[in-house]
C-alpha cells in the first residue's frame, strides 16, 4: 500500500512539472521566437518594408480587415504565449521551420495560398482572428 501511495504521488509530481515546464516554456519559446524575429527584421531593414507591404497590399489589408473591428474580448486567444501554444498544438516543429525557410527566401503568390490553406484548415475562425488581432498589435508597435 505504501508503495501504491509512494508511487502516485511521483505521477503527480512528475504532472505538475512537465505543466509548469510545459506553461513556462511556451512563454519563452514566444519570447525568444518574436525576438529573434523582431531582431532579424530590424537588422536587416526589412521591418519597415513588411510594414510597408502589408499596409499598401489591397489583398493583405482585406484579409485583415476583420481583425480591425474584432471584439477582443470574446477572442480565445489574448496574449503572444497562447498563441505560441495553439500553434505549436497544431503545427510540428518542423513544418514551423520549413515554413520560415520558404519565407526567408521569399515566397511564390501560390506557396502563399498553399499556406494560408493549410494554416485555415488547422486553425478555427477564432483561432485566425486572434492571431490576426496579435499580428496587427505587433506590428503597430
Amino acid at each position: 500500500m505504501r508503495f501504491i501511495k509512494k508511487l502516485i504521488m511521483t505521477v503527480i509530481v512528475v504532472a505538475l512539472l512537465v505543466g509548469a515546464a510545459y506553461y513556462f516554456g511556451t512563454n519563452w519559446i514566444a519570447d525568444k521566437a518574436m525576438d529573434q524575429v523582431t531582431t532579424q527584421l530590424e537588422s536587416s531593414g526589412q521591418l519597415d518594408s513588411v510594414k510597408q507591404e502589408i499596409n499598401s497590399n489591397p489583398e493583405v489589408q482585406a484579409y485583415l480587415q476583420d481583425a480591425k473591428t474584432a471584439d477582443r474580448s470574446k477572442l480565445p486567444i489574448q496574449t503572444k504565449e497562447q498563441a505560441t501554444r495553439v500553434v505549436l498544438k497544431k503545427f510540428s516543429i518542423s513544418e514551423l521551420q520549413d515554413i520560415q525557410k520558404k519565407a526567408q527566401s521569399g515566397m511564390t503568390a501560390q506557396e502563399q495560398q498553399q499556406l494560408l490553406q493549410q494554416v485555415e484548415g488547422r486553425l478555427t475562425e477564432e483561432e485566425l482572428l486572434s492571431l490576426k488581432v496579435l499580428a496587427l498589435d505587433e506590428l503597430s508597435k
